[in-house]
């Protein structure tokens, strides 16, 4: 059996369109869908009792009250989940119709592997600097296996077992949990696969400041791995600010200067925008986590 574990905050919008792909799948091995409210103040609670009802035996809805955090809210659903393999998938995201079918098939044909990610195709719904930014760079997840040796939980599918392993996610990280856990799951010698059979969808973010919100939660994310690390070995260091910036300079530039090779200047300017907004963001959110361990 397939439990698929959704968190949602405040996003009725993009959680209709999640439980819309999901609850016609072309799947007869029998599956639940699992939605974790963490503590939204709209209309979501009113989705998720709107599907609890068409489809009482499909979906189950759940509260998670104590912890603002979308790993704690995953942990409750991994908690609270019937099935053997657990699919992650975040609440504005959608798949199609084979999607639960190819990841039980993964699985069965594969029995060594234990922690898979599939791609994530970014979909844009406008023609923005933002948008076009966030399609060419928001989820990489073949290089995130390949270097960093995890995936993002929107796209991750595992074993439940696993978790009995290495423990749940660390649910006190704002961000950068998926991360932390992938370094559980692969120093532990489990096995983990990108897999490019399948897809699933998000949509692109459209300004400026949602891609700095985002990048400014990664930073805050970092941070706190990082704090966590220095406890556990003083050796550790943390981000310095400077050389931070430095590098992230030195990259900017050498993507302007590909993008200038090819004599498109208004694409050169975009990206320029779009990097140094990024790279800012994951400062300022790592400095103000920074902080906030200080006081």
């Amino acid at each position: 059996m397939i439990s698929v574990v959704i968190p949602v905050y405040n996003d009725p919008e993009g959680l209709k369109e999640t439980l819309g792909s999901l609850v016609n799948q072309n799947f007869s091995e029998g599956y639940e869908i699992i939605v974790v409210d963490n503590n939204s103040t709209d209309s979501t609670p009113e989705v998720i009792k709107k599907f609890e009802n068409d489809y009482p035996d499909l979906i189950k809805g759940l509260e998670e009250n104590n912890l603002q955090s979308s790993y704690a809210a995953r942990n409750k659903g991994v908690i609270n989940s019937d099935g053997d393999i657990i699919c992650f998938i975040d609440a504005d995201m959608w798949v199609n119709k084979n999607y639960l079918s190819n990841v039980k098939t993964y699985f069965q044909k594969n029995p060594e592997i234990g922690y898979i990610g599939c791609q994530v195709e970014i979909v844009k719904n406008k023609n923005t600097i933002a948008s076009k930014y966030d399609k060419n760079n928001g989820f990489p997840v073949k290089e995130y296996m390949k270097e960093k040796n995890f995936v993002p939980t929107c796209c991750l599918s595992v074993r439940k077992s696993i978790f009995e392993n290495v423990g749940l996610f660390k649910q006190e990280l704002v961000s950068g949990g998926d991360k932390e856990f992938g370094k559980r799951v692969n120093s532990s010698s489990i096995n983990m696969k990108y897999v490019e059979d399948f897809t699933a969808f998000h949509p692109a973010r459209e300004t400026g400041k949602e891609i700095f919100s985002k990048y400014f939660r990664i930073g805050r994310g970092k941070a706190q791995i990082e704090y966590n690390d220095l406890i556990e070995d003083s050796g550790k260091k943390r981000l310095n600010s400077a050389e931070f910036l430095k590098k992230g300079v030195f990259k900017i530039k050498r993507t302007l200067e590909d993008h200038y090779r090819s004599n498109n200047i208004k694409k050169t300017l975009s990206t320029y925008l779009m990097s140094y907004n990024k790279k800012i963001a994951i400062l300022l959110g790592y400095e103000y986590q920074k902080i906030k361990f200080v006081l």
